[in-house]
């Protein structure tokens, strides 16, 4: 991993108020370290954090990711009720999701149009709305 990458991953974690321990560093830096958005599973970034010679548990990953949500650096994107991805591109947009390869990817936000939501149930309000388009290869 370069320096580049551990101090961008640092900065990030300072700017939003957490402390850059050694785990969080090493995974922060893999999410961001060249500037690019990650849309990760906890498995996919834990083979990554290993494949890097760092020593962080699975826990650990699942832990910190939960902690990097909730500071608001990232978002979780339910694909169904037992996957879950997570994207450092914290803007509301819509996603593909790609069946046959298990992977989650930006859609074009600007091609999506949604004119109209339902109500809301008395006593409740809308606090977002999640958008995964589900792809798979033509037959």
């Amino acid at each position: 991993m370069t320096s580049q990458a551990t101090e961008r991953g640092t900065e990030w974690l300072t700017n939003a108020g957490l402390r850059p321990t050694r785990q969080r560093v090493a995974l922060a830096a893999l999410l961001v370290g060249d500037g690019k958005h990650r849309h990760v599973t906890a498995e996919s970034l834990f083979a990554a954090v290993q494949g890097n010679g760092d020593s962080v548990s699975l826990a650990t990953v699942y832990n910190t990711l939960r902690a990097f949500c909730d500071a608001g650096l990232m978002q979780e994107v339910m694909v169904d009720g037992a996957k879950s991805y997570f994207d450092t591109n914290t803007h509301d947009h819509p996603h593909f999701y790609w069946e046959d390869e298990q992977r989650l990817s930006d859609a074009p936000a600007d091609q999506l149009e949604i004119r109209q939501l339902p109500d809301a149930p008395a006593g409740a309000e809308i606090a977002k709305v999640d958008v995964v388009i589900r792809l798979r290869k033509k037959a």
